[in-house]
């Protein structure tokens, strides 16, 4: 997953902290590759530091280059929704608050857009929360990768501690109390 396949599709997503979404789809088979950084705002080029004022506009986020063939764009869209964040909490995931941190889906074109009201359709009707989907939809623009060091963060972070980060961990402990591991 080192570099962007070019024959393959990517989609952007935005769910929270940029490191805890890009793990949660480096581990799906079918993710060819991740990089994180930053889109929908006003400042070109804008830096981490940019961004946590929450004054740029824009959300940290994840494209995520993906095959079709063994993880459908519809499916990717549902695990986004019911697994990877909460996008029924209004630019907030846990303790990061801000628009900096909104849940978003920066489609590309109309299909893409369509499918992602379609699945949060979905989601909603079959009450898989207690509140409604806040996620917003928007037009993808620039798309800023972030530095380096922010590239498959807790991957890094293990490899230097030898241990996982604890949002790793809690998020494994959640999804274990759900049946999901």
């Amino acid at each position: 997953m080192s570099e962007k396949p070019q024959s393959e599709p990517s989609i952007t997503l935005a769910g929270g902290c940029f490191w805890c979404l890009e793990s949660e789809f480096r581990s799906l088979e079918g993710i060819k590759y991740t990089r994180v950084g930053y889109t929908g705002g006003q400042l070109e080029n804008p830096t981490y530091h940019d961004i946590t004022t929450g004054r740029t506009g824009h959300a940290e986020a994840v494209v995520l280059t993906y095959d079709p063939k063994v993880l459908p764009l519809e499916k990717l869209l549902h695990y986004f929704f019911e697994i990877a964040h909460d996008p029924t909490t209004l630019n907030q995931q846990g303790v990061d608050k801000g628009t900096q941190y909104r849940s978003a889906v920066f489609y590309q074109n109309d299909d893409e857009k369509k499918l992602a009201l379609k699945v949060i359709d979905d989601v909603n009707s079959k009450k898989a929360y207690k509140n409604k989907i806040v996620t917003t939809l928007e037009p993808l623009g620039t798309f800023w990768d972030g530095e380096e060091y922010h590239q498959q963060y807790y991957e890094k972070y293990e490899e230097e501690t030898g241990q996982e980060h604890m949002r790793v961990f809690f998020k494994k402990k959640k999804k274990a109390a759900k049946g999901l591991y």
